[in-house]
């Protein structure tokens, strides 16, 4: 299930996309101020931002540039979701970071749309397509994973907690991702959650699949975190 932040000050907008979000099947948090979406995103790094311009206080155009410039927000997905319809307004709000741009008043068929389109360019591990490595196979749709060889097609046996960990890895190749990244894309809580839960699990995700010769795929990268490889090597300790 992704989650939604969304940034709205208007109560009864910020309930109607509440509403529609959720009957979709998306996980809500609204904010209605730029320091509660802040301290939302502090709290939980969600999936995707829908970010109103006219805020209390701080615009969501300044939040939107303050996220752009943070390496833990830096890629995290925004639509822009205003009143504010004039190309100039576009313009600013796309190249202050935003992703997509929606004008009120909006459709909600076109918004969940628009949500749909912006998570497959920018978040592919929240969607059900199958992903196969060096022979090993995820797929989120039967929450089965398998591995291809000489020998047939085995399963692999993992938890619901390995299995969103190795999701992660295998849709985000030959990247090195340290604890606290693992946490919030995995986890989705880096503050109450030890970064040595990460340790945890990448060791049982190891063991899970050391029976069909994949545990060397995820490696370790010293003084930085993890690391899923393409190709199945030695493991450092």
């Amino acid at each position: 299930m992704s989650r939604v932040l969304v940034v709205e000050d208007e109560a009864a907008i910020a309930e109607l996309i509440s509403i529609n979000l959720r009957h979709a099947g998306y996980e809500v948090t609204i904010a209605t101020t730029a320091d509660q979406a802040q301290a939302a995103v502090d709290a939980v790094l969600p999936d995707l931002v829908l970010l109103d311009w006219m805020l209390p206080g701080q615009s969501g155009l300044a939040l939107a540039k303050q996220w752009r410039t943070s390496a833990r927000t830096r890629e995290l997905p925004i639509i822009m979701l205003t009143a504010r319809s004039e190309e100039a307004d576009k313009i600013s709000g796309l190249d202050a970071g935003a992703d997509d741009y929606l004008t009120k008043p909006f459709s909600t068929k076109e918004l969940l749309a628009r949500i749909r389109a912006v998570l497959r360019r920018k978040a592919p591990e929240a969607l059900d397509t199958a992903v196969e490595i060096a022979g090993l196979r995820l797929d989120p749709a039967t929450r089965r994973v398998t591995k291809s060889g000489a020998d047939g097609v085995r399963e692999v046996k993992v938890g619901p907690t390995e299995f969103r960990l190795l999701h992660f890895f295998m849709t985000h190749p030959e990247r090195v991702h340290s604890r606290a990244q693992l946490l919030d894309r995995v986890w989705g809580d880096h503050v109450f959650i030890e970064e040595r839960t990460v340790d945890v699990h990448v060791k049982r995700l190891r063991e899970a699949l050391q029976p069909v010769q994949c545990a060397g795929l995820i490696e370790t990268v010293r003084g930085a975190g993890y690391r899923f490889t393409q190709q199945v090597g030695s493991v450092a300790a």
